[in-house]
């Protein structure tokens, strides 16, 4: 069975000509390419974390590195047409902020090393053989956040006991949307609430399905992985609230933005960590030799001043564990 798992693999992962070299000696930037199915203003504390680590490991801006960027704005359409603009750049390296930014990165660029952040299982997403040994052209660091869904329930449910109908918002095109949505179904059975789900496929999408969610009698709304919401929170977090439902979701900063939780691994870290695999490509490693990470670290974020505007009391036991109180 092991020798056919490797049999399998080497005809799905062939040798790639990738040769590498040293090149912080260049007397020319490198140019880096950067793709995100999200904007740039709502992730620049990511791309700031990013760039923060190239410095850090002696890439300057400008002088060592130029970065090409391309941001899709929500809209994953945009991505194919990107990524194409990006790959005719003939960057060194492309970072993909997203599982969707690294897979059309790697149909538009197959030559070209990438390294990817993500919330999905990139194995899942046919990007890597396996975590431990990719195997390819991609490598990077990988937070599961479909491993995290059936926490939201829990948590959602810590914060709103009284709870009984939970309206779950997906994004249609994430690879991993099956798997999150299963999660969910399994999470809301343990738990004994009735579920409700709408997907969403663009920005225009998002209010119609939380108008849907509210006629179908939903009381809360747990966010599952998407990089268009995480794009689109400020207007997600402001349909809610206006229902006066409770919301969870991963990334940080929808607490920020008046989710009353989130619970994700630390993406600005992830971001931050994305600058070694680059370091590491750039001085000669072979993507597919570098083990794809998952983050250690998970911060749970609870926004007090949105439990009265709701009229929630969050627990004392909730509080203590959260990692930041937004009051």
């Amino acid at each position: 069975m092991n020798r056919r798992r490797m049999l399998l693999a080497a005809v799905a992962w062939p040798v790639v000509g990738w040769t590498g070299a040293v090149l912080a000696q260049t007397k020319q930037p490198v140019l880096i390419g950067w793709l995100s199915l999200g904007s740039r203003e709502m992730q620049e504390n990511r791309f700031a974390a990013f760039k923060e680590g190239l410095a850090a490991l002696g890439w300057k801006e400008g002088s060592h590195v130029v970065l090409e960027e391309r941001w899709a704005d929500g809209r994953a359409n945009r991505l194919v047409s990107l990524a194409k603009e990006l790959a005719g750049r003939r960057p060194t390296v492309i970072v993909g902020s997203g599982s969707l930014a690294a897979v059309e990165a790697t149909k538009a660029a197959p030559k070209i090393p990438i390294v990817v952040i993500t919330s999905s299982d990139p194995v899942a997403a046919g990007l890597a053989a396996s975590l431990a040994r990719p195997g390819g052209m991609v490598t990077g660091v990988a937070g599961f956040a479909i491993d995290l869904t059936e926490k939201y329930l829990e948590l959602l449910l810590a914060a709103a006991p009284k709870l009984r109908r939970v309206g779950f918002l997906a994004y249609s095109h994430s690879p991993n949307k099956a798997r999150a949505m299963e999660a969910a179904r399994r999470s809301a059975a343990q738990y004994t609430v009735q579920a409700r789900f709408a997907e969403v496929a663009s920005p225009e999408e998002i209010e119609p399905a939380i108008s849907r969610l509210a006629k179908e009698g939903a009381q809360a709304l747990v966010v599952l992985l998407g990089a268009l919401f995480t794009t689109e929170r400020r207007r997600i977090v402001k349909l809610a609230l206006a229902q006066r439902w409770p919301v969870v979701a991963g990334p940080r900063a929808f607490a920020e933005e008046g989710a009353l939780l989130s619970y994700d691994a630390d993406f600005v870290a992830s971001h931050r960590r994305a600058a070694y695999y680059v370091d590491r490509i750039l001085k000669g490693a072979k993507p597919g030799d570098l083990p794809i990470e998952q983050p250690t670290k998970f911060e749970l974020v609870v926004n007090l001043k949105t439990a009265k505007v709701i009229g929630l009391t969050i627990s004392q036991d909730l509080l203590f564990r959260a990692d930041k109180v937004i009051e």
